[in-house]
């Protein structure tokens, strides 16, 4: 019996679509994970590394060896002062801690701000406490602390600290979930508030799913002030962060200034089992050996210039590093005199702010482990018009097209930042 043509090819064909379907919802796992506390790119065709934008999502990056995009426009805040009516005399004082690092930070103290204003209440500048213990710190030791009062100037009140007369014992402890609802606020925290007058407030994670929901909410534009508009990093702390991407961009001459920044943690690639690998079942994390073979796949340079969130050389890193030799971690480009106060620990909240933007303002950003660091990053660039996103696959084959890697946040432009940019 002779063999049909058609059907061949239509076998191919669907087994293709399976296979690209297989990718995409693997993309969209890494973005919806659940984690708890301690996609389909649409309008874009790719011929290789030669993108064609369409919808304002991409462009080319042109002179550059590997796959590398352009920027964006740097997007504009949709909400604006004008829609917050004036704040009445406090009743009452909101209190709270950032912990944890800042992909925990911006999401606590939006909550913080919206519960702050709802109540009508004063809110108190946050400390800041790191995982470890000891690992605490003023909120001036990492942020700017006049920007930030400025920033809610007429939104809410703040105040650098309790009045003497109020006691810490005397606080209510409460508990919201991250992205607290005004429902929520009015059932569970309200009535705390009306009761004791003053509350400590804590976020919880029940997730870590950072996409935009169509319900449309009265707190939506404080919430969004609150994450977006409010922290910013203080001269020194800036400083140096602006003076390892330098460095960085210098040692990335033959691609025009541009590299990589991947975040990958080997304490916690252990912690996620992430040793073995697969092409049939969604992961939620990648090993330096995967990172490689998928950055290699997609088109980037073995010269290419990578920052890694590791604190110090790990031995499991040198299959990157023997791939891509251009391989850095903070003690390779910090500037000898911040070594002493930066890295006095591993894993210290200065060495986490540090990572978070430099991840948010490196050309690509390639998040081996899913959780709320990539979903915040992810917020983070979408505002600053980096939309340059590759969230990494076991790449069956020899080479693949880079924009079939872009992250589903922005493929899809379902990330909460776009409800919050225009």
């Amino acid at each position: 019996m002779g063999i049909d043509l058609r059907q061949v090819v239509a076998g191919i064909l669907t087994l293709t679509m399976f296979v690209m379907l297989g990718q995409m919802i693997k993309r969209d796992h890494f973005d919806s994970l659940q984690d708890k506390l301690p996609g389909e790119a649409q309008d874009v065709q790719v011929d290789n590394a030669n993108v064609i934008e369409k919808d304002g999502l991409v462009k080319p990056s042109k002179g550059s060896k590997g796959p590398w995009m352009k920027d964006s426009q740097e997007l504009k805040p949709c909400w604006s002062r004008t829609t917050f009516d004036g704040i009445e005399q406090s009743r009452g004082y909101v209190t709270f801690s950032l912990t944890n690092g800042p992909e925990y930070h911006v999401s606590q103290m939006a909550d913080a701000v919206v519960v702050a204003r709802y109540l009508e209440a004063a809110l108190v500048l946050p400390d800041i406490r790191g995982s470890r213990p000891g690992d605490e710190r003023n909120f001036e030791d990492i942020y700017d602390v006049e920007k930030f009062m400025k920033s809610l100037n007429g939104v809410v009140k703040v105040v650098k600290e309790l009045p003497n007369e109020i006691s810490i014992r005397d606080l209510a402890a409460v508990k919201v979930p991250n992205r607290v609802t005004e429902d929520h606020i009015v059932e569970n925290v309200q009535p705390i508030f009306k009761s004791k007058g003053n509350i400590r407030l804590a976020t919880y994670f029940p997730n870590v799913n950072m996409r935009k929901t169509t319900q449309k909410s009265s707190v939506d534009s404080v919430s969004c002030l609150g994450m977006f508009g409010t922290l910013e990093l203080q001269a020194e702390v800036s400083e140096v962060v602006d003076s390892m991407i330098e460095r960085l961009r210098t040692l990335s001459r033959k691609s025009d200034g541009l590299f990589i920044a991947v975040d990958l943690r080997v304490d916690v690639l252990e912690n996620k089992n992430c040793h073995g690998s697969g092409t049939n079942v969604a992961k939620s994390c990648y090993n330096a050996q995967e990172i490689a073979l998928f950055l290699r796949k997609v088109g980037f340079d073995t010269d290419t210039t990578i920052y890694l969130t590791q604190s110090k050389w790990d031995n499991s890193l040198s299959v990157l590093k023997d791939i891509f030799p251009k391989t850095y971690t903070k003690e390779n480009i910090m500037p000898e005199e911040k070594k002493g106060k930066f890295l006095e620990f591993e894993g210290s909240e200065l060495e986490k702010v540090i990572d978070f933007y430099i991840c948010s303002k490196s050309d690509v950003f390639v998040p081996a482990l899913s959780g709320l660091f990539y979903a915040n990053v992810a917020g983070k660039r979408i505002a600053l018009g980096k939309p340059q996103i590759l969230v990494p696959a076991d790449i069956p084959g020899t080479s693949a097209a880079v924009m079939n890697y872009l992250a589903p946040y922005v493929a899809k432009k379902n990330h909460l930042a776009y409800s919050c940019f225009c």
